[in-house]
C-alpha cells in the first residue's frame, strides 16, 4: 500500500516538473472534467489515469467533483428506473430498502 502512494506522488512531482519544465501553457482541467475522469478510471482499475486526475485539481475540489457526479448519477438512475433516489443509491451500495 505504501508503495502505491509512494508510486502516486512520485508520478504528481514528475508532471509538476514536466509542466514548469517545457514552458508551454498546459490546458487546465475543471473538477467536474476531473472527477469523470478519476472516477471512470477507479471504475476500471487504471491506476495511470488516476494519478493524472488527481494531479489537475485540488483534493478538495475533486471530492467536490466526485460527490456532484454520485449525486447526478443516482438522480439519472432514479428517473431511468422510475425509482426515488434513496432507493436507487441504496440497491447501488447493496444496502436493504428503507
Amino acid at each position: 500500500m505504501f508503495g502505491r502512494v509512494r508510486k502516486s506522488f512520485a508520478r504528481f512531482f514528475d508532471t509538476v516538473r514536466a509542466d514548469t519544465d517545457n514552458g508551454r501553457d498546459k490546458r487546465t482541467h475543471n473538477l467536474f472534467e476531473a472527477a469523470a475522469v478519476y472516477v471512470s478510471a477507479c471504475a476500471e482499475d487504471d491506476q495511470d489515469q488516476i494519478d493524472e486526475a488527481v494531479g489537475w485539481v485540488s483534493p478538495e475540489a475533486l471530492s467536490f467533483g466526485v460527490s456532484e457526479l454520485a449525486c447526478r448519477a443516482v438522480i439519472a438512475l432514479a428517473r431511468e428506473r422510475d425509482e426515488s433516489p434513496q432507493t436507487v443509491a441504496r440497491a447501488l451500495l447493496g444496502l436493504p430498502a428503507a
